[in-house]
């Protein structure tokens, strides 16, 4: 694996215009990663330009100082996807480069994407992880804003080091981002602490009308468009939602269904110890890691509920 990024770093380094994809409903981690990798890449004096199809939310835009990192003004040499874990996830801005990737780079066990080369490890808790060693194959020096960013997805895809993907090797990575000047204290203000009226509302929906299903072992919440566009709230501010049902004692497996505006829902799943939420979705098309999964499901309210809830079934059957 590291000779495997041992080349990644080496083709980076040969190439003067580079492309980086991240998906759609950009997180914490595909945005660190590719704000990493593109002030990494402005260092070495390259070309470089990041694409996503959907617009950044309002409190990941501390990454990005400056709006040039979102101009593509030059034809790629290279392209990478960070964070990307099917082409399904690319969204419609960028889907015509679903063919063209030249180097995936990724933490997903069901990743999907064909590229000329890939680095997909599983065992790193955030693809943002993976771009730290990239960088140190490339002699980058990590300054404040590479640190930010690359601090960003890993405390994210952590729940700030609470998740079991926290491993020694998390912890030491972030210490070096530390010390190369990450404004973590803001950091971890920002993305944990403040919320919005708005989002506390939803919050508020979302408690008072809790489903327990299994001898309350599951607990599902419904986030309909009605409450969204009554409510008018950010929705890349409710990510913190998903991680409510499983805060529910007693609770394995929680759920979290958000109706999408054109019709269908977007399915999170939580779990503990003994579930893995990546092969619950994955028979429902979707995937992610063992504790943190996610599918789509095109079909009304009670129908998606039912096929979850069969999927379900054969755990608590055992």
């Amino acid at each position: 694996m590291e000779s495997c990024l041992e080349a990644i770093a080496q083709q980076l380094t040969q190439s003067d215009q580079i492309l980086i994809i991240s998906h759609k409903n950009p997180d914490g981690d595909t945005l660190g990663s590719a704000g990493g990798l593109f002030y990494a890449l402005k260092q070495l004096g390259k070309q470089a330009a990041i694409i996503c199809s959907d617009p950044i939310p309002k409190r990941f835009l501390y990454l990005f100082e400056e709006a040039q990192q979102f101009v593509l003004d030059f034809k790629p040499q290279l392209i990478v996807s960070v964070d990307v874990a099917d082409v399904t996830l690319l969204g419609p801005k960028t889907q015509e480069f679903a063919n063209q990737i030249d180097i995936c780079i990724d933490h997903h066990k069901s990743n999907g994407v064909i590229a000329k080369q890939s680095y997909i490890e599983v065992e790193a808790a955030a693809t943002c992880e993976i771009i730290y060693l990239l960088l140190k194959q490339m002699s980058v020096q990590i300054d404040r804003k590479i640190a930010n960013c690359l601090y960003t997805g890993i405390c994210t895809d952590t729940g700030c080091f609470k998740f079991s993907n926290t491993t020694p090797r998390t912890h030491r990575i972030a210490a070096a981002l530390f010390e190369s000047g990450c404004e973590y204290e803001q950091i971890n203000r920002r993305l944990f602490d403040i919320k919005s009226m708005e989002y506390m509302m939803v919050k508020r929906d979302a408690l008072e009308h809790l489903e327990f299903y299994y001898d309350k072992r599951v607990a599902l919440i419904v986030i309909s468009q009605a409450l969204l566009q009554k409510i008018q709230v950010d929705v890349a501010e409710l990510d913190g939602i998903s991680a409510i049902p499983r805060q529910i004692e007693g609770v394995d497996i929680g759920i979290i269904l958000k109706e999408r505006p054109e019709g269908g829902y977007k399915v999170s799943i939580r779990t503990g110890a003994t579930v893995d939420a990546s092969e619950l979705c994955k028979q429902l098309g979707g995937g992610g890691h063992a504790r943190a999964a996610g599918c789509a499901i095109d079909a009304d309210l009670e129908t998606t509920k039912n096929k979850l809830l069969k999927v379900i079934q054969p755990i608590f059957q055992e």
